[in-house]
């Protein structure tokens, strides 16, 4: 891999940017607000930043770029499939638990569900992600799914990934921020309390958090190479080049060799960023 140490170092940094994201969170709401609860109230409503923050902002990030840890690369491209799409299948569950308890508590307050900006984008985002992920089972894991077709989709399902990951980041902010204005009575959120400050170290973290993921999602010299390419390089102990990388026709001979090896894995298709 060209730049491997930088690689760590980005790696590095993303954990640690990711993990102080989650334990900012459950702090804020732990020693700042009401803790955690399921009764219908503030403690309910808590688990709502906790669980999208871990889910929707750090497991998402983490399964944006599992493909391209350089240690997974000898393993088999489905069973990477598998582990891309578990990921994100409890970033999402994730979220949809942290929607039950925001409704529940709504519901319970008599405050209305669905009034603000930072409501019609988030819950726009679960929809899409979970859209985002049916289509990738359907079209990159089934293995009666053809070629063409993967290589068709593969800029798209990309590209709405990344969209997606941005919107969520985006949201969560206007979501913080939402919260410290609406809590903060005592001293206001103009007023620079020591929760708001906080928090706002929070929203940086975050924002941190989403810039190195999508550094990393993006730079080509860092994907993920084809497996045949891989094992001929690793047999003749030469590098990689950035066409070896990404080159769509090497991607589809790969497909049709690995289907006659083994018809019944599913080696096809081109790996995805959900």
């Amino acid at each position: 891999m060209e730049g491997y140490k930088l690689f760590l170092a980005f790696l590095a940094s993303a954990l640690l940017l990711g993990f102080l994201s989650v334990v900012f969170a459950l702090l804020w709401v732990l020693h700042y607000r009401e803790g955690l609860g399921w009764n219908g109230g503030s403690a309910e409503f808590n688990w709502h930043p906790v669980l999208m923050i871990t889910g929707f902002v750090f497991i998402q990030g983490i399964a944006i770029i599992v493909y391209r840890l350089p240690w997974t690369w000898k393993c088999s491209k489905f069973l990477m499939k598998l582990i891309h799409a578990g990921l994100h299948t409890i970033a999402l569950t994730l979220a949809i638990i942290s929607l039950v308890a925001v409704f529940d508590f709504h519901n319970a307050q008599n405050i209305p569900n669905m009034y603000s900006l930072h409501s019609w984008i988030g819950l726009t985002a679960v929809i899409l992600y979970a859209l985002q992920l049916v289509l990738g089972f359907v079209v990159f894991l089934l293995p009666f799914t053809p070629t063409s077709l993967r290589t068709a989709l593969m800029p798209i399902h990309t590209y709405s990934g990344l969209l997606i990951f941005g919107t969520v980041i985006a949201t969560a902010l206007m979501g913080i921020t939402e919260k410290l204005i609406f809590s903060l009575n005592i001293i206001p959120y103009r007023d620079s309390p020591k929760e708001a400050i906080f928090v706002n170290v929070l929203g940086v973290l975050i924002v941190a958090y989403g810039a190195v993921i999508m550094w990393m999602a993006t730079r080509p010299h860092w994907k993920r190479p084809l497996e045949h390419v891989f094992q001929t390089h690793q047999r003749i102990g030469e590098g990689f080049s950035e066409e070896d990388c990404h080159n769509p026709d090497l991607e589809i001979s790969s497909d049709g060799a690995a289907r006659k090896r083994n018809p019944k894995s599913d080696e096809t298709g081109q790996r995805s960023t959900m």
